[in-house]
């Protein structure tokens, strides 16, 4: 196996030889380089324990991604995402190299059946089942027919190259990960030994945060002696003023005033005749269609609608207006509107379930079901009595029974209307009043068919038009934005105090990472990211930017350097945690050597009780997680009181009223077994983070995005 790979290794062609030699067939990409990085050409995107990851190779991996993944994915979404697995494949490449992990073709045959592919019908037999010689068959045929096909398995393949051997390696690991019969015994006694305790606490808010003074090197020597709690990277403060396109008051008047004339008819001049012609309002047309495709942004939608699909705020209005009846102009959403009654059907929409028979040879029937036409008819009907019996559930009649697809939902097909059911299905749906239960033959088998609920349906023809700003009020934002910024700029006041004169309500956002794109108030913002972190924007730059809706000016306020933070930036997460360990000094102190009943009363406290109280759940009712405390408390023997202990919601004493030990077991195989579940689950995560933070990783993405 290892001498394979370091062949594969060496020349992609030779590797294919060998393949057709030995297989007969070519699954290409099974025999194809095992390089991650791919040709070594232009600048480098990164460098990963010194093997470089060319841009040009990157782009070209982002590329497929975008054809793979399609629009609905930002730009920086997938460099993200292929600059994870570009990190994730060389690091693992490294430790499959050094193992000599390789893959052979019976082992991806194997991986597929265990995968999502195995669900590709093209890859399946006629039973449903991934069968490999289908599988094989297919590529064949991709490669002689189909390059596009070919060329995007060959992506896939390479995929599941790298997943087949990640399983193996995880595998090899999770071989080495167990637990003794006397581990399992101690999770066991974690659990269930138990003790009862009555304790005092003082707690740590019984002393003012303002009476604890904490010196500037007091929280530099704390960084220092926890300074993998405290590494922080390159990172940018912002804070900025948002100018949103919106529609001022004056706008919407506008625009409420000019869809409120559309009611009535107008004189308006038609230069071809050289007359005034009369334009019918909506009140009177008898063409809504053609009068909404001249005077709304949205088409007349023909299709009948329920209550429960009108807007939510107007539909109680809506379904009671008569025919040729108007409602508006109302606002819904971003929108004015006119409203119209056009049509309405009585019960136009039946809710129904089903419960499904089919039998071989039936449309869609699944190709398991073997069952005559005559055996089906038999079952429908002794389904049919049983669905009629009062004290049967319909759903759980049909997730037990129906061969159909909404067997899992109990049978539930939901709200349909008329002519969406093939013929037979239709009329007894809409031909039979809610409750009704029957038998109906399509050429899908035969069906138990169940009227849940009939409902009323509307046509209504809208009016509609957007709520947008204005020229003029576009205009006043963009002198706005540009005033704001030059005056920012000219420096003579600060951006909060000219913000503040303006009424402008500022944003800040803290600690923008380099390859950050979002921001929060204003969305996808590259642009402001890369303008932050360029070399020439200092502390107190401001800048204009477009964004979708409006401008943003922006300042930047200060910058991080990677590294160990500073007292600055710590000290907001350093300060609570030193005031702690100085009040519970400063309590221990004042009570060193006090009997229980006076440790209470001396702090004007009273004492409580907790009991059941495990090692593996180290919680207090009322007091919280305390591990230090509750271990303290199964040192000790019954009847016997602690010191002073220093938990996390304050100054502890205990006393062990009860000791409760757990039952002896026969055997404890049953824990043992799920601790090593319990640590192989955690293998895949655990080892790459592990091998990813012992890598040198170079990133240089934020120079080319």
């Amino acid at each position: 196996m290892a001498i394979l790979e370091n062949i594969r290794k060496r020349t992609t062609v030779l590797i294919l030889i060998i393949g057709l030699a030995l297989f007969a067939f070519v699954i290409s990409g099974v025999f194809t380089s095992s390089n991650f990085g791919g040709a070594k050409v232009g600048s480098a995107v990164a460098e990963i324990n010194g093997n470089e990851i060319s841009i040009d190779a990157f782009r070209a991996k982002i590329e497929a991604a975008s054809r793979r993944y399609g629009p609905t994915t930002s730009s920086m979404q997938l460099v993200n995402q292929v600059w994870d697995q570009e990190v994730k494949n060389t690091i693992l490449g490294e430790q499959f190299e050094n193992l000599g992990i390789g893959i052979e073709q019976d082992q991806i045959i194997d991986f597929l059946r265990t995968t999502g592919y195995a669900q590709n019908p093209q890859f399946q037999n006629e039973n449903g089942v991934f069968d490999a010689n289908r599988f094989k068959n297919t590529i064949a045929e991709w490669k002689n027919n189909n390059d596009g096909q070919y060329d995007a398995w060959l992506e896939t393949e390479k995929n599941i190259i790298q997943l087949a051997k990640e399983q193996t390696y995880y595998n090899l690991i999770k071989a080495g990960v167990g637990a003794t019969l006397k581990e399992g015994e101690l999770d066991y006694e974690l659990a269930n030994e138990k003790v009862d305790i009555k304790y005092v606490r003082v707690p740590y808010t019984s002393i003012a945060d303002s009476t604890i003074a904490v010196s500037k090197s007091e929280i530099s020597e704390y960084i220092s002696a926890h300074k993998e709690d405290y590494k922080q990277e390159d990172a940018r403060d912002i804070q900025f003023v948002y100018f949103e396109e919106k529609a001022s008051a004056a706008d919407e008047a506008a625009i409420k005033e000019k869809i409120t004339k559309l009611l009535d008819d107008s004189i308006e001049y038609n230069e071809s005749t050289d007359r005034n012609d009369t334009i019918v309002g909506f009140r009177d047309t008898k063409n809504v269609t053609a009068f909404l495709d001249r005077n709304s942004d949205t088409k007349f939608d023909t299709i009948f609608k329920a209550k429960k699909d009108l807007p939510a705020l107007f539909a109680d209005t809506l379904m009671t207006l008569g025919i040729g009846e108007i409602f508006g102009p109302y606002k819904d959403g971003n929108f004015y509107k006119l409203s119209k009654m056009v049509a309405k059907k009585g019960n136009g929409s039946v809710k129904a379930s089903h419960i499904l028979i089919a039998y071989e040879g039936a449309t869609r029937a699944n190709p398991e079901v073997k069952r005559t036409k005559e055996e089906a008819e038999e079952k429908a009907n002794e389904l049919l009595k049983e669905a009629k019996k009062s004290e049967t559930v319909f759903v759980e009649l049909a997730r037990d029974n129906s061969d159909g697809p909404s067997a899992a939902n109990g049978g539930d097909l939901g709200y349909f209307q008329r002519g969406t059911m093939v013929p037979k299905f239709n009329d007894f749906a809409f031909g039979n009043t809610t409750g009704t239960i029957g038998l109906v033959e399509t050429d899908f088998g035969f069906h138990v068919i169940k009227i849940d609920d009939k409902q009323d349906v509307y046509q209504i023809a809208t009016v509609s038009r957007e709520i947008e700003p204005s020229e003029e009020t576009i205009n006043t934002l963009f002198t706005d934005a540009t005033k704001f910024e030059m005056e920012s700029i000219d420096g003579s006041k600060s951006f909060l105090d000219l913000a503040k004169e303006s009424k402008y309500l500022v944003r800040p956002v803290n600690k923008i990472k380099a390859m950050d794109e979002n921001l929060p108030g204003l969305a996808s913002q590259r642009n402001i990211v890369q303008w932050a972190f360029n070399e020439d924007s200092k502390i107190g730059d401001v800048k204009r930017f477009n964004i979708n809706n409006g401008y943003a000016v922006v300042q930047l306020t200060a910058t991080y350097a990677k590294g160990l933070a500073d007292v600055a930036d710590a000290s907001a997460s350093v300060l609570p945690i030193i005031r702690k360990q100085k009040k519970a000094a400063q309590i221990i102190s004042a009570n060193q050597n006090k009997a229980f009943d006076a440790f209470a009363s001396s702090n004007n406290v009273s004492a409580a009780t907790a009991s059941a109280l495990t090692v593996k759940s180290p919680t207090i009712p009322g007091a919280g997680s305390e591990p230090i405390v509750i271990g303290t408390a199964f040192s000790l023997g019954e009847n016997e009181t602690s010191g002073l202990i220093e938990g996390n919601t304050g100054v502890f004493m205990v006393t062990v009223t009860k000791k409760t030990d757990a039952v002896k077991l026969d055997n404890y195989s049953t824990y043992a077994n799920s601790l090593k579940n319990a640590n192989s689950a955690k293998v895949n995560t655990a080892v790459y983070n592990a091998l990813k933070d012992g890598s040198e990783i170079i990133d240089n993405r934020a120079t080319f995005y």
